[in-house]
């Protein structure tokens, strides 16, 4: 089978834009085989750090992180896809893009400032008309004796670093080649003012993933703030419905959505997975978490998937480059955490599960390996085949 893969272009890493990879025998349905690069699909010097697909298959929707936009693509061939009219502004640092379900309009989550910003889509699947969604506030308040979070404060039995002192640590580890790759929690942002709340420990809002949920619902998450919003789509933009807080300091990164009716959470900061449901009424709340027990203090999540009969979440740790694998059990409230097996690569940024096979984008790593999964645990084995891809940070299986 053959996959897209994101990746970071020159500016934060080596790739030259989308790239297309090759996984097993070409007319093998499973991706246990060997693995190679087939090329580049397009050049995106922009980073297209996260791509999504249009529900026909036959269009594409990168966030080009480092140009702070939106750009969509068409598929012209086996291997080749074009850009389809302008690129749309979406905020600093945009690291996540969706596509609803019925086509109509796409989210894109940004980083850098914490927008959330709504974008419709025409006939021929153009973005346009981006609308801002209201910006999230600190549940926690906002003074630094409420609102930063402490060396060594405990979530769920799991330590969370300072977000400053994560950064330096995860700089270090990276090296001087990698170093500019790790998220900037320590910059000082530009403003005098900004620079004041930050010297203060002030914390901000870093909208990470959109996903749209069943009933017309859409679950944003906002890593800097901890937060899991909800909203509905209103001709205006997007209109919040509810907010669930979860733990200072936790740092929700992905989720996915589940047959059961929860939603999936991974925390980037606390490295944990959240389970949440909505009661009788409506009214979401946090039903259970799960630590990944036996990550580093300075590791930080990343990606969350799910095997496709649901019974096994796999969670992405970087630093100490493994993956959590978690059984749902229950009616899918309890998660229990089996196994925590490594990568072999480094640098996990996202791993994508495809039957019997786990491939991973190891992305300091400059490569993606695949590893079997066992037919009854679904804990990862060894890696299995391995290729070189330059900054990969997204696979998304073809249609």
């Amino acid at each position: 089978m053959r996959l897209w893969v994101g990746a970071y272009a020159a500016d934060a890493g080596s790739a030259e834009g989308i790239g297309i990879l090759q996984a097993g025998e070409s007319d093998a349905p499973g991706a246990s085989g060997p693995l190679g690069m087939v090329g580049t699909a397009v050049a995106a010097p922009g980073s297209p750090s996260w791509i999504a697909p249009h529900p026909s298959g036959d269009l594409l929707y990168a966030a080009l992180e480092s140009d702070g936009v939106v750009q969509a693509y068409r598929r012209v061939s086996d291997t080749r896809l074009a850009p389809i009219g302008a690129p749309i502004e979406a905020g600093e640092a945009v690291c996540h893009v969706t596509v609803a379900p019925d086509a109509t309009s796409l989210v894109a989550s940004c980083w850098g400032d914490g927008r959330v910003v709504r974008m419709d889509l025409d006939a021929a699947g153009r973005p346009s008309r981006p609308v801002i969604a209201a910006e999230a506030a600190d549940p926690y308040g906002s003074s630094p004796e409420e609102g930063t979070v402490s060396t060594g404060a405990r979530v769920s039995g799991a330590v969370v670093p300072d977000l400053a002192a994560a950064a330096r640590a995860l700089r270090d580890a990276a090296g001087d080649e990698y170093a500019h790759l790790v998220p900037a929690y320590d910059d000082v942002p530009e403003t005098d003012a900004e620079s004041e709340e930050a010297a203060a420990g002030a914390r901000v809002s870093r909208a990470h993933q959109a996903t749209f949920l069943p009933g017309g619902l859409i679950a944003t998450t906002d890593m800097g703030l901890d937060l899991v919003r909800l909203w509905r789509n209103a001709p205006s933009g997007l209109r919040l419905v509810q907010e669930v807080v979860l733990p200072k300091g936790s740092g929700p990164r992905h989720g996915v959505w589940h047959p059961s009716g929860h939603f999936y959470v991974v925390t980037e900061l606390s490295r944990e997975v959240f389970a949440l449901a909505p009661d009788r009424g409506g009214r979401w709340h946090v039903r259970s978490g799960e630590p990944l027990l036996g990550t580093l203090d300075t590791d930080t999540a990343a990606e969350l998937s799910m095997s496709r009969d649901g019974a096994t979440l796999y969670a992405g740790v970087r630093g100490s480059d493994t993956v959590g694998v978690l059984a749902v059990r229950g009616a899918g409230e309890v998660l229990q955490l089996t196994a925590l097996a490594e990568t072999g690569t480094h640098w996990p940024r996202h791993h994508l599960v495809v039957d019997d096979t786990l491939l991973v984008a190891g992305q300091l790593a400059d490569e993606i390996v695949s590893l079997p999964l066992d037919a009854r645990t679904g804990v990862p084995g060894r890696v299995r085949h391995r290729t070189v891809s330059a900054s990969p940070t997204r696979l998304l299986a073809m249609r």
